[in-house]
């Protein structure tokens, strides 16, 4: 089961039509690219996904479509978090789990759990979860940093298989990789720091720009498991500019931009997030000329 998690992970966006409805035929299209460039397993209704604006019943159809249109029988994650350990255990009763091989579980936002309250809450749902659990640690959005110590006190939880580390803390992801047990999963959830994290003991990454270029993420994630670090400089250092431009005016927004560019969907977002400003719009046009980046 944890082999299914090692390699490039996109967090696929949810496209949307003009009037903010689930453009299927664009997903359908994200889908086609993602994983003809190599895609791993694909991360469904994450952060990226704009899970905080999708309803119950929109995350479940969108599941079930993903599953649908799945040729090369891709892993699929699936989010399901929340800042009410209550609510997340219920809502496992509503979901088909049949083709789901792992949630993905981000640490409580607003709430400010002290770490033995994070480590409850995550042991909860490990407890009753159906598919095993990989923790999503994202302090920038939660303000709840899941720390180096309650990492590997979940570890080694039987149900509970990996941790997403976005913290940016690259002595925390030591502390984890170095007391971590043997066969629980390390995974970037930083794009420019994965090949940093595979040195480390990373198997991989949870991708925003993997929705746009998984054949970069793909070459950049086997290089470094290759220990070809000249290979990695090479690519990582052509997304240097674009990286920042994702997160200018919040995710998805600018990786959406990108993808609209590039012609696989339309840059439509919920609010309260905007579509991508025109001066965004054209720093990542101009980002993008010339570049054969996948």
């Amino acid at each position: 089961m944890k082999e299914l998690f090692k390699g490039v992970g996109p967090a696929l966006v949810t496209p949307f039509k003009k009037d903010l409805s689930i453009d299927f035929e664009a997903l359908e299209n994200l889908l086609i690219h993602t994983a003809k460039g190599g895609a791993d397993y694909w991360v469904v209704q994450g952060t990226t996904g704009e899970s905080a604006t999708t309803s119950f019943e929109e995350k479940k159809v969108i599941l079930d479509f993903i599953k649908e249109h799945n040729p090369n029988n891709l892993p699929i994650v699936y989010g399901m978090g929340g800042n009410s350990t209550k609510s997340v255990i219920e809502s496992f009763k509503a979901v088909k789990f049949k083709g789901v091989s792992a949630i993905l579980s981000a640490s409580p936002h607003y709430n400010k759990p002290t770490q033995d309250g994070i480590f409850q809450h995550f042991r909860s749902i490990a407890d009753v979860s159906p598919v095993p659990v990989i923790l999503y640690n994202v302090p920038g959005r939660t303000a709840s940093n899941i720390n180096a110590e309650t990492t590997i006190r979940l570890a080694r939880h039987p149900n509970i298989i990996g941790i997403k580390e976005a913290s940016g803390n690259m002595e925390q992801c030591m502390r984890i990789a170095y007391e971590k047990p043997n066969d629980f999963l390390l995974i970037s959830g930083d794009d420019l720091l994965t090949s940093s994290l595979i040195a480390l003991g990373a198997v991989g990454v949870i991708s925003v720009m993997a929705n746009a270029f998984p054949r970069t993420f793909s070459r950049i994630n086997n290089a470094a498991l290759a220990n070809d670090f000249p290979a990695v400089r090479k690519d990582l250092f052509r997304l240097l500019t674009l990286n920042s431009l994702m997160y200018e005016e919040s995710n998805p927004v600018g990786v959406k931009e990108v993808l609209k560019q590039l012609g696989i969907c339309k840059n439509h977002v919920r609010l309260p997030l905007l579509p991508a400003s025109d001066e965004l719009s054209k720093k990542i046009q101009t980002a993008l000329l010339g570049k054969s980046l996948d």
